[in-house]
């Protein structure tokens, strides 16, 4: 109980510490407006927010089919070793330090293309991927053995009982690990580094190009001797905060919610 309180006393600490450095900053401009000309006040960080989406986005599309598919074959059709390879893998991969992500994908792809947002996201999505994946894993491993049973009782193929009767009794799980992935992504700065950051302060979402990000705005303001840029770092440091939160606790609250159907139903 005692550890528990600590944890989100450390939290709330957290979210008011940012909040009253954020207030400042916290207006419309920041979500509307693009960053002043140097010398002037206001402005704000809509490239960033706009970036951002568009990464997020990008790479959401990417993890969640391949995070989806590796989860059923995991979970329906690979044998216990394969199964305990793939798992294994996954815990790995989610223990990278996503700067080392970011580094082998600057190796692998930026060095050859140059730096823009598609391959950005192809770094989150790597980050995206073991997430989605193993959520999906423990909600496929939830679906009652006798549902499965039944439908090949009847002459259905495994394959179709799957796509049929197993991924829609699990959508809530499936939708509460790309919530997590998301909300893992959008928070990651170092992949960012290597991919995305010769951006010009400009709303742009063309993924041929790099764009702003709300993670790499929030370090390379924090650093700025400009105080009205550093505001505009906590600000942005707060909605980030928010969004975070939000999509953490809507992931578990349906995964809660989708648990409990599976267990009940």
């Amino acid at each position: 109980m005692l550890s528990s309180g600590l944890a989100v006393a450390v939290l709330a600490l957290v979210v008011l510490t940012v909040l009253l450095k954020a207030l400042p900053a916290l207006n419309l401009d920041l979500f509307t407006k693009t960053e002043a000309t140097f010398g002037e006040s206001g402005g704000g960080i809509a490239h960033a927010f706009v970036g951002s989406m568009l990464l997020v986005g990008i790479a959401a599309a990417m993890a969640l089919p391949i995070g989806v598919l590796i989860a059923i074959y995991v979970s329906e059709f690979a044998g216990p070793r394969t199964a305990t390879l793939v798992r294994s893998s996954l815990d790995v991969l989610n223990g990278i330090p996503s700067i080392v992500i970011g580094i082998a994908v600057f190796s692998l792809l930026v060095l050859r293309f140059h730096q823009n947002a598609f391959i950005a996201s192809i770094a989150l999505a790597i980050i995206m991927l073991p997430l989605i994946a193993r959520a999906t894993q423990e909600v496929l491993a939830l679906v009652p053995q006798s549902l499965r049973e039944a439908s090949q009782a009847l002459g259905v193929s495994k394959w179709r009982t799957v796509l049929r009767v197993v991924l829609p009794t699990t959508l809530g799980g499936i939708v509460t690990g790309a919530t997590l992935g998301i909300a893992r992504a959008a928070g990651e700065t170092a992949p960012i580094l290597f991919t995305s950051t010769l951006f010009t302060n400009t709303v742009s979402t063309d993924p041929h190009h790099p764009v702003a990000s709300v993670p790499f705005i929030i370090f390379t303001y924090s650093e700025s001797p400009d105080p009205d840029l550093q505001k505009k770092a906590w600000a942005a440091a707060f909605v980030l905060i928010v969004f975070v939160l939000v999509t953490s606790l809507t992931a578990r609250f349906i995964l809660h919610r989708a648990a409990r159907k599976l267990r009940t139903g």
